[in-house]
């Protein structure tokens, strides 16, 4: 993470955690310098950031006297510039966040899907009950709740270079990263039931246009840091998500074309023909015997 600091009025940055920790090490910087970075609203001391409190022992620890005097008279407040320009064309980062949601949904909708098949569940039972349709991604939010309070991202966020931060930077408690995957399930995507979620993607969109990031992050104080992209994730991502859409085709397209042709019985023609054909140009590629 990039860490900004004032030093001597002027603004140094940006800096990385090691660099940060080791100005205060060497006793360059101390805990009334104050530090910004992304995902923070204003400029604060360096010692009242959590990432950096412990650097700074109390003055209890570090057996220092405590003068009453300066306690009581404090220096006029000096100046600070203002925040440095947000990059990437601000914070909202539509794009990436989209491809980041679907990528998630689509690897474990592949994974689900695969899983119904090797156990051998009906898979086309499945597909027509309404009930599993609309409780799918569920557990995929059960997950990214986890994910979101130990690391801050998920698989298609990673790959995205995306991160989701408090405004003090700090990582979200467990119930505020429940409250916002709940928000995702159900405002961003109405639990996935298909003109309902098309409608609440466009308010989504519509919202973090004006807001400058989702309803979900605007409502609760949430930010989204982003990093720039790195050419070897994005292979990742396409690799990834081109082995989920298979995933899902090999296992749900059988039963979608079955369904099709027997309501249709023309087309169920029209698929035996096409199969008659696939086997006889299967045959002719083979060598003779």
């Amino acid at each position: 993470m990039d860490i900004w600091i004032i030093e001597d009025g002027e603004k140094t940055g940006p800096l990385t955690d090691f660099e940060v920790r080791r100005r205060i090490a060497d006793g360059r910087i101390n805990k009334d310098v104050p530090a910004w970075h992304e995902g923070m609203k204003e400029w604060r001391k360096l010692g009242e950031m959590p990432r950096f409190e412990r650097e700074f022992p109390s003055p209890f620890q570090s057996g220092e006297a405590i003068d009453l005097d300066d306690a009581v008279e404090s220096e006029p407040a000096q100046a600070i510039p203002p925040l440095p320009p947000p990059r990437d064309g601000g914070e909202a980062h539509l794009g990436r966040r989209f491809w980041a949601r679907w990528f998630d949904l689509y690897v474990f909708a592949g994974v689900w899907w695969v899983l119904m098949a090797v156990t051998g569940q009906d898979v086309a039972a499945a597909l027509v009950n309404p009930w599993v349709i609309l409780l799918q991604y569920v557990p995929w939010f059960v997950l990214e709740t986890f994910l979101l309070q130990r690391f801050g991202t998920t698989p298609g966020k990673w790959l995205m270079d995306l991160k989701v931060f408090n405004e003090d930077g700090s990582l979200l408690s467990p119930p505020q990263a429940a409250h916002r995957s709940m928000r995702v399930l159900f405002v961003g995507l109405g639990m996935g039931l298909g003109p309902v979620s098309l409608v609440c993607q466009l308010l989504s969109f519509i919202t973090a246009r004006r807001f400058g990031r989702p309803v979900w992050d605007h409502a609760a104080g949430h930010r989204l840091i982003a990093a720039p992209l790195h050419p070897v994730k994005v292979s990742l991502y396409v690799i990834g998500l081109f082995i989920a859409l298979l995933m899902q085709f090999i296992v749900v397209m059988p039963h979608v074309f079955e369904d099709a042709a027997r309501r249709n019985p023309e087309m169920r023609v029209q698929l035996e023909e096409l199969k008659q054909a696939w086997r006889k140009a299967r045959e002719a590629a083979q060598p003779p015997r």
